[in-house]
């Protein structure tokens, strides 16, 4: 299985942009979906995470900025993000956890100038 990653990119500050990751079959049985990002320097952060149930949790940095969803049947799971500040710049990559495994995808580059 693999995660693919798409909608990276480079923005001004005060840009969006809406990251995707699909998984390359169905993989059922998704219990997490989430986004995770690594600025240079800096240990791998979570950004937010959205559960099978539709619950949602957000990085204190990103909240009212950043919108998680999912599409089961696809199992794919986006990330929409506005305002974007110089901060956000990092390899955002996307992780799905099943009732049996994890997930990992190879990342999608954002960077946002100043």
């Amino acid at each position: 299985v693999q995660l693919v990653e798409s909608g990276g990119g480079l923005v001004q500050a005060g840009g969006s942009l809406r990251l995707s990751c699909a998984a390359s079959r169905n993989l059922g049985s998704i219990r997490v979906m989430g986004w995770y990002r690594q600025a240079p320097g800096k240990q791998r952060e979570l950004v937010a995470q959205i559960m099978s149930d539709g619950g949602t949790r957000y990085a204190d940095s990103v909240k009212g900025r950043f919108t998680i969803s999912r599409d089961n049947a696809k199992s794919t799971v986006y990330l929409q993000m506005i305002s974007l500040k110089p901060d956000d710049t990092a390899l955002y990559s996307c992780k799905i956890t099943t009732t049996w495994t994890y997930y990992w995808g190879q990342g999608t580059q954002v960077t946002v100038s100043s």
